[in-house]
């Protein structure tokens, strides 16, 4: 039997009320839901309105161990993985596809991504370097968001409207294809969540294929939910587990000392406590 063109692969935990509108979009595709223990209903409103989605449940793996999962099950020649509060804006699916067909040096092609409002949602990224993650962490960006020397890790003055290759994009909706993956592997599980994207293709780039962005296909991205504590720590972590497998544990180290320092100016000025948290984590000892 002939694999679909693409299987979306979509993880949940807790999805209400946006997992309808991200479901509908991709009505008619093989859909492989992985559950992380939803206790809002979201199970129900799956079993009830999309009865032909398959469902995974398992214990809570983060973004990364929920779509591997996603993507074992799936039978298709390219992955979607598209999160649960992210939807499709018309044919964008099959564009992304098609695509993908026309570029088949190609591991893995993003859209341009909308905020529900319309306003563009940077995704084009540069894989993170202690002066990168500087730029970030000291708000050095914001002196001049438009040029790539002040804010080189978004690519400053990218304006979205044209196709590119990418060290890596931004994560909610990605078209990946099934034979890169067999190639290279799945997402490193390690990575709870954040930086789990950026790893992953780092190394398809390593191993020769091309991350590109495409902007003639569009997804809405909801985003924005509050982490908390303990996400802002997961975060950092990402940083430093990214660092510290791409280039060695004594960058690492002069990462975390750059993101210690920072938070602590960041908490001086602002007093939140994400950021209280995030400077006792990386105070608990070394990067390692």
């Amino acid at each position: 039997m002939e694999r679909p063109d693409a299987s979306a692969v979509v993880v949940t935990y807790n999805a209400l009320p946006w997992l309808e509108q991200c479901l509908e979009s991709v009505r008619g595709r093989e859909v492989v839901v992985v559950d992380h223990g939803s206790t809002d209903g979201t199970l129900d409103v799956v079993r009830e309105r999309f009865p032909d989605v398959r469902i995974v449940e398992q214990e809570n793996k983060g973004m990364g161990g929920g779509n591997n999962a996603g993507m074992e099950a799936a039978s298709g020649r390219y992955f979607f993985l598209l999160n649960s509060d992210a939807w499709v804006v018309g044919e964008g699916l099959d564009r992304l596809v098609a695509y993908a067909d026309a570029h088949p040096d190609t591991a893995v092609v993003g859209p341009r991504l909308r905020n529900p409002d319309g306003t563009l949602q940077r995704s084009v990224r540069a894989e993170p370097t202690l002066w990168r993650l500087a730029t970030e962490y000291l708000f050095i960006r914001k002196l001049a968001p438009h040029s790539r020397l002040l804010n080189p890790l978004y690519v400053g003055g990218f304006d979205h409207e044209t196709e590119t290759e990418a060290d890596w994009l931004y994560g909610p909706a990605l078209l990946v294809r099934r034979d890169a993956v067999a190639q290279v592997g799945a997402f490193d599980e390690a990575f709870f969540m954040f930086s789990e994207e950026v790893d992953w293709m780092t190394r398809f780039r390593s191993a020769g294929w091309k991350v590109r962005f495409y902007p003639g296909a569009e997804v809405v991205l909801v985003g924005g939910a509050p982490h908390g504590g303990r996400m802002y720590v997961e975060n950092l972590r990402g940083h430093l587990r990214f660092i510290a497998k791409h280039r060695g544990p004594e960058a690492a180290e002069r990462v975390r000392l750059l993101l210690l320092w920072s938070l602590r100016l960041r908490a001086l000025v602002l007093r939140r406590e994400p950021y209280r948290e995030g400077i006792r984590f990386l105070s608990s000892g070394d990067a390692a």
